[in-house]
């Protein structure tokens, strides 16, 4: 007789819950959500204030600017009344608020100058001379004395028995001629006070877009016998090609909205009133805000265009040297 064993009812193992790793946990949909929307907000809540500041301060100023350009506000009274495209058409139409433009040709052709110089210097001071970080002091000094010092600085520089008479007649070239009393010589001798003081601003931006070029492009260059010319022309010039470009844009500009030198040296006289004199002479002056605001935007919309069509002409293309 065989006996059998009693066998105790095998129990299946329990099954063990498994602990997730650390960093591994699932977050509640709802927090998840939260942290995505976190991550969108995060950039704008950051611009927030200098998108603010840039509506308040600037398209809002803009957009008054056109709604007052159709009006005949003196800038002094609440009556606005609407006249429609009346201050365009004055603008266009007579000769002595349009003539004005001419002046800037001057300071057009200063520009040119000026970059020319900025230019040069630049690209001498850029190799290893000696004294040339004395050399970048000087150039990039005169930008940073304020304009209304500049101004009367020069205003006894240009006046008769002055400063430059006193020079002339120390070698020999005295003259009594007056500087600022006919507007050719007034508004060429304000041009040259615009490059004195403008050429340090263009020789920075050049000086740092030739720096940034790499200095094996110059070591090859060198060992392939190339001149300094050369090397300027087949690796420097298209380098800063881009900062070329955004000078040109500057020069331009700021040619058509001269106001600073002219109104402190002149006061706008003698045939060197600019656009942008005679615009704050009609509004505070004339009481003609509403003209003003025409010429003013008039003036916006030339620079836009002239900019556009400059980009047009001279797209930025990457240049790769390397």
């Amino acid at each position: 007789m065989t006996e059998t064993a009693d066998l105790a009812p095998v129990k299946p193992p329990r099954a063990t819950a498994r602990r997730p790793a650390p960093g591994s946990r699932r977050r509640p949909p709802r927090r998840a959500a939260r942290g995505r929307l976190l991550r969108r907000l995060t950039p704008w809540m950051f611009l927030v204030v200098p998108l603010v500041l840039l509506i308040t301060f600037t398209y809002v100023p803009v957009g008054n600017m056109l709604y007052y350009s159709f009006t005949d506000w003196d800038g002094i009274s609440p009556d606005r009344n609407f006249t429609g495209t009346d201050n365009y058409v004055q603008i266009f139409t007579r000769p002595e608020l349009f003539r004005v433009f001419f002046v800037s040709f001057y300071y057009l052709a200063a520009s040119a100058v000026q970059i020319s110089i900025a230019l040069f210097f630049a690209t001498v001071l850029s190799f290893d001379l000696r004294f040339r970080n004395l050399f970048k002091g000087i150039l990039f000094f005169p930008y940073l004395v304020n304009g209304v010092a500049i101004g009367f600085i020069f205003l006894y520089f240009f006046k008769d028995g002055g400063t430059l008479d006193s020079v002339l007649s120390w070698v020999g070239m005295g003259s009594d001629h007056a500087w600022l009393g006919d507007p050719a010589s007034a508004n060429t001798s304000l041009a040259g006070v615009s490059v004195w003081r403008y050429t340090g601003l263009n020789f920075v931006l050049f000086l740092g877009a030739i720096q940034s070029i790499p200095g094996e492009l110059y070591e090859a260059a060198q060992l392939d016998g190339a001149t300094r010319w050369q090397q300027f022309q087949h690796i420097i010039a298209p380098s800063i090609r881009p900062v070329l470009s955004l000078s040109i844009i500057l020069a331009i500009s700021g040619s058509l909205s001269v106001f600073e030198i002219p109104w402190i040296m002149t006061g706008g006289s003698t045939g060197t009133s600019t656009f942008v004199i005679q615009t704050v002479k009609l509004a505070f002056q004339f009481n003609k805000t509403g003209l003003a605001s025409a010429a003013a935007v008039v003036l916006l919309l030339i620079i836009l265009l002239i900019t556009w069509i400059q980009r047009r002409l001279v797209p930025d293309e990457k240049v790769d040297l390397v």
